[in-house]
């Protein structure tokens, strides 16, 4: 689902039109990409901070409305006041809602409390914390996620053991980070138990 951004157009540009929108409270922002010519805005500075509280907000579209005129985008950059910590500019990337994207999204695991192997004394290494994805913006989940729950010690999950949404990949190099992995010991009566539980070996032939 596409978020709605409302703008206007800057007819000024330069830095003293940018430190007299700041004064107002709003924040310079431009609109570049898809071969076209870069568009200054100027956006409602409480409005705009309310949006940066959306979770993975730079994995969704924004539906730009500046004066009358809508523009596909995403956010790409936000620049900070190196003292006071306020947003001073933002640059967003037009987007072909036809075509895919490259994004980095965050992964999570869960059920670490039900796990096989950190039940057994497994210790939990989560290396990894982001993955890069690329498929239609609209495709694009918020986040990747590692169910620990049937994972035993000695597991890793690499990036080709990930779930991905339908029409979703993974970028280049990822299917061979290990995101996750439980190291140890594995407990002597429970190797004792796997050993047991493992089909005899095919006797050979002669």
């Amino acid at each position: 689902m596409s978020i709605k951004l409302n703008a206007e157009i800057r007819e000024r540009t330069g830095k003293g039109a940018s430190r007299s929108i700041r004064k107002g409270k709003n924040v310079p922002a431009v609109i570049y990409g898809e071969k076209q010519e870069p568009v200054t805005i100027e956006l409602n500075g409480h409005e705009f901070n309310m949006l940066l509280k959306t979770p993975s907000l730079r994995t969704k579209l924004i539906e730009i409305n500046a004066n009358g005129k809508t523009e596909n985008a995403m956010l790409m950059d936000i620049q900070y006041h190196p003292v006071s910590d306020v947003v001073i500019h933002a640059d967003f990337k037009r987007i072909d809602v036809k075509k895919p994207v490259n994004v980095v999204v965050p992964v999570e695991v869960i059920n670490a409390e039900t796990s096989r192997g950190l039940k057994l004394g497994g210790v939990l290494n989560f290396a990894v914390r982001k993955v890069a994805l690329r498929g239609l913006v609209q495709n694009i989940p918020e986040k990747i996620i590692i169910d620990l729950t049937d994972l035993t010690i000695g597991d890793a999950v690499h990036g080709s053991d990930l779930v991905l949404p339908n029409g979703i990949e993974l970028g280049l190099h990822q299917a061979e980070l290990a995101f996750a992995t439980i190291g140890g010991k594995m407990p002597e009566d429970a190797a004792d138990a796997a050993k047991a539980a493992a089909p005899a070996a095919a006797p050979a032939k002669k």
